[in-house]
């Protein structure tokens, strides 16, 4: 067997649709992060279909990045309204499977990987600005991660007052 990303080809969005039985959701947060993702970096993955006997393609994997270009004029015009597509031959029922794969085989972040990365950052000038816009967190979320590592280097940019005695 060929994998299929040796055959990469760009389909215009309106010969794509979505499948009814993905059960993965992104939330608003993730979704912004890719679209910041493809508009800084482009399309590094090829949306999974198959081709219906209609001609269509019907998503099997990568709904998400699909619904960028859709609501996204500005990623729409930049790939003249193409997306990169592979094409996988299987039945219903393995084309479900397939979806739960790729979407089970993304994982999760290691805390431990995302302090050391927030670390790295930090000492390397990174504002926190920075690295919620570029990395997809909130400020809470930020400020675990450096409470976390227990790196004082990691504070240097807050302001603190003086605590009063009560």
């Amino acid at each position: 067997m060929k994998s299929p990303v040796y055959n990469v080809k760009a389909v215009p969005i309106e010969q794509i649709q979505a499948n009814s039985y993905n059960p993965n959701r992104v939330a608003p947060p993730e979704m912004k992060l890719l679209y910041e993702s493809i508009k800084e970096d482009g399309y590094t993955m090829p949306i999974v279909c198959y081709k219906l006997p209609d001609g269509k393609y019907e998503i099997v994997d990568g709904y998400h990045r699909y619904t960028v270009m859709l609501t996204h004029k500005d990623i729409y015009e930049r790939e003249g309204g193409k997306l990169p597509v592979v094409v996988i031959d299987k039945d219903i029922s393995n084309r479900m499977a397939s979806t739960i794969r790729h979407n089970r085989a993304r994982g999760s972040h290691s805390i431990e990987l995302m302090m050391n990365i927030v670390g790295e950052l930090k000492k390397s000038g990174m504002s926190d600005q920075w690295i919620m816009k570029e990395i997809g967190m909130d400020a809470d979320e930020l400020l675990r991660y450096k409470q976390l590592s227990g790196i004082a280097e990691l504070f240097v940019d807050r302001d603190y007052t003086e605590c009063k005695e009560i």
